[in-house]
């Protein structure tokens, strides 16, 4: 399948590298707001860099476009994109709320077009092993999972870390345990959320100050369908070192992955609820395929006829999951969350 980037930031080399190491993807082009940033792109990874979007959707040879673009300008990249017939993976969230979430759904539903959505941590080895265990009942009846994401001050190492404070962690991280948990529990019915700013004064690298917007710190308790509880909390202030896990709890023992960002993360079991002995992965982790594993996905699903795993009706439901723990941090209580998704299919080898 043929894959052209849209938006050549930060996350875009690893993107460009993945999709390089993926014999099913073909790396033709980019393009950014920026032209020079999309000429550097290209000159280190191949391809065209497009003056444009407008110029990139006019070259009929692209079948599949990566939304690398900030959070802001996800919806409007990824509508241009369908409206002009192709493929789209689009980076988190899928929108920044979830009136547009849906609306984009329904417009690719309409064209016959596969709209996919990061975080596709869900397909790494150590997430795949993690929820085999789980469907086994290794763990007896899970009741409730703890997840964790906290990104630290990114400012230290960010060199334009407004547009991600703008997103806010829960939005910009918070997002990726949510989604595995969501995939594994089925769909959010209600949530209870709360938020606050422990340091509002930053001061980027350059030594340019700014101040914040959107709350640094978030938690919120997260009911499934299915009777799991899950407590999530996000934050851009306390480091990640230990704290950017999942923790899974059953009636018969837990398992925690210390980073679920991670393909490649270790797995823990406990033994006899203090110990805990470490799971092998069902197959060694390939993290170099990391940004690109959902990208095959799509044009294997494409190949064979089956839905794709990372679901625009997935990634829309967690948009709307997100607009309910910020109106319930804002006007306090509970809020219902409507809408629903099929839960993907774990890959073949973990099945």
């Amino acid at each position: 399948m043929r894959v052209a980037v849209v938006g050549t930031g930060v996350i875009a080399a690893g993107y460009a590298a993945s999709i390089l190491a993926e014999p099913r993807l073909e790396l033709v082009g980019a393009t950014d707001a920026l032209p020079e940033r999309a000429e550097r792109f290209v000159a280190a990874h191949g391809g065209t860099a497009y003056p444009s979007l407008e110029a990139l959707l006019a070259d009929d040879s692209v079948e599949l476009v990566v939304n690398l673009t900030p959070a802001r300008a996800h919806a409007e990249v990824t509508r241009a994109c369908l409206e002009a017939g192709r493929h789209v993976h689009t980076e988190k969230p899928l929108a920044l709320h979830a009136a547009e979430a849906r609306e984009l759904t329904e417009l690719a539903a309409r064209s016959g077009l596969r709209l996919s959505c990061a975080p596709a941590t869900l397909l790494g080895e150590a997430q795949q092993t993690a929820w085999k265990l789980v469907r086994g009942g290794e763990l007896g009846k899970v009741r409730v999972v703890y997840a964790e994401a906290n990104w630290g001050r990114i400012e230290r190492w960010h060199p334009e870390p407004e547009g991600l404070y703008e997103a806010g962690p829960l939005r910009d991280v918070g997002i990726y345990p949510l989604t595995i948990a969501s995939a594994m529990f089925g769909p959010i019915r209600r949530v209870t959320g709360y938020a606050t700013t422990l340091q509002p004064e930053r001061v980027r690298k350059d030594g340019r100050p700014f101040t914040l917007e959107t709350p640094d710190f978030w938690t919120a308790a997260l009911e499934h369908d299915s009777g799991v509880l899950t407590r999530l909390t996000a934050s851009f202030w306390v480091e990640p070192s230990k704290q950017r896990g999942l923790e899974f709890h059953g009636d018969r023992g837990s398992l925690w992955m210390p980073t679920w960002s991670d393909y490649d993360s270790r797995l823990l079991r406990t033994v006899d609820g203090e110990r805990y002995e470490e799971v092998p992965l069902l197959q060694p982790p390939q993290q170099e395929l990391r940004w690109s594993r959902a990208l095959a996905d799509v044009a294997d699903a494409i190949e064979e006829g089956r839905p794709h795993r990372m679901s625009a009706e997935h990634a829309a439901h967690v948009v709307e999951v997100l607009d309910a723990i910020d109106e319930s941090r804002l006007r306090g209580g509970a809020v219902e969350v409507r809408s629903s998704f099929a839960p993907p299919p774990p890959l073949e080898w973990a099945a």
